[in-house]
């Protein structure tokens, strides 16, 4: 039989498959190979019975987060809000670049509009290209349309702790009842509720509630190299070609289209800065140090 893997705890591996849920183990040949049935993973295994069976083969992958582990992500809400923690633009930028790397759609959620206007962020990302979504837990505002963009496939959110990540899942979905964290005033941040991760089927799709999911996990497990950077700022593409060299980095050349655009405001100063920064971070890195 052919399922999706929606929680693996202690060895045992939950498949759901014809609208049934079966406790499997795995075996003993993924040990040998190295290899490791993940939450998000599409998997063959046999029935033996009182809904239980055995993995016998992980079908290809789209993508693999590792920390936390899950795969074949179709979307990634990008969480922040409007204070308590404030949203931090180079978390974005990173998290939509290696989001867009991976075969991965990225969509932007700023939550806790009712504590003030987030106009600005909105407008930053919608004009780079992005999905964004102004919600509240509080009025429930963006909360369809959040819900829209859920059906079908894997869906997977991110952001600091204290953001409202489980929040809005809870908001609209309150059967789920996810732990929740209060913002520590001397931190600033939330505290990790999540422990493990787990697929909740939502809306025809699966929504995937992770521990610890931060911008600092995805880069150390889906690492960028400077080639491909300017692909994953998507306001760029425009501009490609056009630069007086044909080895431009897009940071500080004379004769750079990009910055151009940058300093005639066609492409936020945010945006650039980020990339600068995460140029600097991964001008190093060769393709075959990611294997």
């Amino acid at each position: 039989m052919n399922g999706i893997l929606l929680k693996a705890i202690a060895g045992f591996y939950y498949i759901e498959a014809g609208g049934r849920v079966y406790e499997c183990k795995a075996r003993g040949v993924f040990r040998k190979n190295h290899e490791t049935p993940t939450v998000g993973d599409f998997v063959e295994f046999e029935d033996i019975g009182e809904n239980k069976g055995v993995v016998t083969k992980i079908l290809p992958r789209k993508n693999l987060l590792v920390r936390p582990p899950v795969a074949n992500v179709d979307r990634l809400f990008i969480v922040s809000s409007h204070n308590t923690p404030a949203p931090n633009a180079l978390m974005i930028d990173r998290l939509t670049a290696i989001a867009l790397n991976n075969d991965i759609e990225p969509i932007i959620v700023f939550n806790k509009a009712d504590l003030g206007s987030m106009e600005k962020w909105f407008n930053i990302y919608t004009n780079a290209g992005f999905k964004c979504i102004v919600a509240s837990v509080l009025t429930g505002e963006g909360c369809d349309k959040i819900l829209s963009l859920l059906s079908g496939g894997i869906s997977a959110f991110t952001g600091n702790s204290g953001v409202g990540k489980s929040s809005l899942l809870n908001k609209m979905f309150p059967d789920l009842a996810l732990q929740t964290g209060e913002v520590s005033d001397k931190l600033g941040r939330g505290r990790h509720t999540t422990r493990h991760v787990e697929l909740f089927k939502v809306n025809n799709g699966y929504v995937a509630d992770t521990p610890g999911f931060s911008s600092l996990d995805i880069e150390r497990t889906m690492p960028l190299t400077k080639e491909q950077l300017p692909f994953v700022f998507p306001e760029f593409e425009k501009y490609f070609g056009l630069c007086k060299f044909t080895s431009c980095t897009h940071t500080v050349e004379k004769g750079c289209a990009v910055l151009d655009a940058v300093e005639c405001g066609n492409i936020e100063k945010t945006r650039h800065e980020s990339y600068r920064y995460i140029f600097n971070e991964v001008k190093d890195i060769k393709e075959w140090e990611k294997r």
